[in-house]
C-alpha cells in the first residue's frame, strides 16, 4: 500500500484549500485501490513552533533527517518523510504561505540540509505537489512566485522531484456573504463571477494532480 500525505496548512475547514485538498484526495484514490491518501490539518495540531535554531539536527551521527524537537509538528513531520507522495496545501497571505504552513517547513527542510556539503535530501524520495488558493488575481503571481520560490526549491530538491505540481486558485472568495463584511474595495462582484468561471476548473486539477501522484508513487 503506498502512502500520500496532504499537509493542508489553512485555517478554515471548509473554504478553499480545503476544498482543494479534498479534490487532490479524491484523484489520488480513483487512480489506484492501493493508494492511502492522509490529510494533516496543522491548525489542528497541538501547540508548535518554527524551526528554534537549536542545532540538534547538525550534530555529528545525529543527521537523520527529522526534527530533534518533540512537540505537536512531529508526528506530521515524520508522517512527510517516511510518505511515499507529499502534498503541501496553503492558502497565500501577503505572498507567503500562512505562518503554520512556514512553519512546518522550515521544519521539515532544514534537518535535510547538510552544512557539510550544502546538499538537501529527505531520507526519502517522492513526488511533490503545491496546492494554493489566494484572494490574488492570476497576474499577480510571478511576483508571489519570487517569495515562495527558494523554500520551493529546496522542498523539491530534498525529496527529488524536479518538476513538482502545482494547483493554484486565484482571485477566490473569501466569504459566502459579502454584505456582511467591510470588504467592498476587493471587488466582491468580480471574485464572484470569477469563481463561477474558474472553480471547477480549479477543482478538476487539483483532482488530475492527485490521480497524477498516485500513478508515480
Amino acid at each position: 500500500m503506498k502512502h500520500i500525505l496532504i499537509v493542508d496548512g489553512g485555517p478554515r475547514r471548509n473554504m478553499n484549500t480545503a476544498a482543494l485538498c479534498d479534490a487532490f484526495a479524491e484523484g489520488a484514490r480513483a487512480a489506484s485501490p492501493e493508494i492511502e491518501v492522509e490529510r494533516v490539518r496543522l491548525y489542528d495540531l497541538p501547540p508548535y513552533k518554527g524551526c528554534v535554531s537549536c542545532l540538534a539536527c547538525k550534530l555529528k551521527g545525529r543527521e537523520n533527517g527529522l526534527c530533534a524537537i518533540r512537540d505537536g509538528l512531529t508526528d506530521a513531520l515524520r508522517a512527510a518523510n517516511d510518505a511515499d507522495g507529499l502534498a503541501i496545501a496553503s492558502p497565500i497571505y501577503f505572498s507567503e504561505w500562512t505562518a503554520m504552513t512556514r512553519a512546518f517547513l522550515e521544519r521539515l527542510v532544514f534537518p535535510w540540509l547538510r552544512y557539510t556539503d550544502f546538499s538537501c535530501a529527505a531520507p526519502k524520495k517522492k513526488p511533490l505537489a503545491w496546492i494554493y488558493s489566494m484572494n490574488a488575481p492570476e497576474s499577480m503571481m510571478p511576483d508571489i512566485r519570487q517569495h515562495l520560490a527558494i523554500l520551493e526549491g529546496a522542498v523539491a530538491r530534498g525529496v527529488g522531484d524536479p518538476a513538482p505540481a502545482f494547483v493554484e486558485a486565484h482571485s477566490t472568495v473569501q466569504v459566502k456573504d459579502y454584505s456582511r463584511y467591510a470588504m467592498d474595495g476587493l471587488q466582491p462582484d468580480a471574485h464572484l463571477a470569477w469563481r463561477d468561471a474558474h472553480w471547477e476548473s480549479d477543482l478538476a486539477a487539483a483532482r488530475a494532480a492527485g490521480q497524477a501522484m498516485a500513478q508515480k508513487v
